[in-house]
């Protein structure tokens, strides 16, 4: 066992693609102290060598669903300063920011990054000492679906500024002093922003609650 190596467990059951990665990461200065082909076998691999970082496939057998990430999910509670990356041959935002929320020592890549032998080798090293690395892509998509469910996004800046003050708690004769408009001009912005927001036809003060609750959400 070489002290200076970082070692490292793989679990994939892609037999190639795991021999592959076991090559790269030992010409790379690592040391690869066991290989898995599911999840079992990585908790097994895991309890037993201790590694520093577990590279592990999202979807094993024998549903091929979740199985990677739920046994992530046990490595981080009962080995929580072993490092987890997740390989994924897609973008999966719910399983992504599940994992991610622990916020160090885990990351997140596609599979089709790891042809990249610099970066990938670059990404672990990082997660070893204690970082978080995401893939590009799911940022890319987690701004996409923000952009998508911001309940906000159609509301005009006027109309988020009355919105901000209703957070406040101010009325609508508040809202009026604070912006110098009329307080007829101000229930026109609130209807607006209760259409635009699409909330229920429900009575007013709870419309109200609502649409401040959406704000925040979104900040």
């Amino acid at each position: 066992m070489d002290e200076d190596r970082t070692r490292v467990v793989l679990a994939d059951d892609d037999v190639l693609l795991r021999e592959g990665l076991a090559s790269l990461l030992e010409r790379s200065g690592f040391e690869v102290v066991g290989q898995a082909g599911n999840a079992d076998e990585l908790l097994a691999l895991v309890r037993e060598r201790r590694p520093v970082l577990a590279v592990v496939d999202i979807r094993m057998p024998p549903t091929h669903t979740t199985e990677g990430l739920d046994a992530a999910r046990v490595i981080r509670e009962e080995f929580p300063e072993t490092g987890v990356l997740m390989l994924s041959a897609h973008v999966e935002v719910d399983q992504a920011m599940e994992l991610l929320a622990a916020g160090h020592r885990v990351g997140y890549l596609l599979k089709s990054r790891v042809t990249d032998v610099a970066d990938f080798v670059e990404t672990l090293e990082r997660i070893a000492h204690g970082g978080s690395v995401v893939d590009p892509a799911l940022v890319t998509e987690l701004i996409t679906a923000r952009r998508r469910h911001d309940p906000l996004e159609l509301l005009t800046d006027r109309e988020r500024e009355v919105l901000a003050l209703m957070a406040e708690g101010r009325s609508n004769a508040g809202i009026a002093h604070k912006l110098w408009i009329t307080e007829g001009t101000v229930e026109k912005h609130v209807r607006s922003i209760m259409s635009r927001m699409r909330l229920p036809e429900t009575e007013d003060d709870h419309r109200r609650v609502l649409a401040v609750l959406a704000f925040l959400e979104s900040r």
